[in-house]
């Protein structure tokens, strides 16, 4: 069971199996569980200096804030603060490169590692990178606890509108929010 540390106030993300997909037209994500129900809801705000992505629950709630660290930061940090405690949860850390995309998600205090998202497959990274139609291959990630053990994966889906499949197989102690929130931030950061 995770640690209650990283739980956000009014969000129960329990579910093992949840689709991420973004809209048509701008940076606008939806979460569903495996039953269908709408989750969790996110966006990227427009013409800001710092990457900002408002997150609100199931019934319009605000649940939770990602920011970036610094202005225009594709590869650097991401903190996800509680909207109704104001507290900092984790750090989304951004090792951004041509070869792998590496994301850890870390305690916002301490900055101990609690799980990383790598990208599976340095050549389809580098084709994604280079090819002119190099963005229509799906991602894929994995998801692995602070000791590279196995905790789930993140697979896009070839389709017009970006969706991702997000499998936790053992969450063990990776909270599972920085893990939804972090596909819809990886997606609008990195312009899947």
């Amino acid at each position: 069971m995770t640690d209650s540390t990283y739980d956000i106030a009014g969000l129960d993300l329990t579910d093992d199996s949840y689709t991420v997909v973004q809209s048509l037209l701008r940076n606008k994500y939806r979460a569903t569980d495996s039953a269908g129900n709408v989750v969790l809801r996110g966006k990227q705000k427009m013409l800001k200096l710092k990457e900002e992505f408002p997150f609100v629950d199931a019934d319009g709630e605000p649940a939770f804030e990602v920011r970036a660290g610094g202005i225009v930061d594709v590869a650097g940090n991401y903190v996800l603060t509680d909207s109704r405690t104001g507290e900092d949860v984790v750090v989304l850390d951004n090792d951004y490169s041509m070869l792998q995309d590496t994301w850890t998600i870390r305690d916002a205090d301490t900055e101990a590692a609690l799980a990383e998202i790598g990208s599976r497959g340095a050549l389809t990274t580098v084709a994604r990178n280079v090819l002119p139609y190099g963005h229509w291959i799906p991602h894929r990630y994995e998801i692995t606890d602070a000791d590279g053990a196995h905790v789930g994966t993140i697979a896009g889906k070839l389709s017009v509108r970006d969706t991702y499949e997000i499998t936790i197989d053992d969450a063990g102690t990776v909270p599972r929010e920085p893990v939804v929130a972090a596909a819809m931030v990886i997606d609008a950061i990195q312009g899947n």
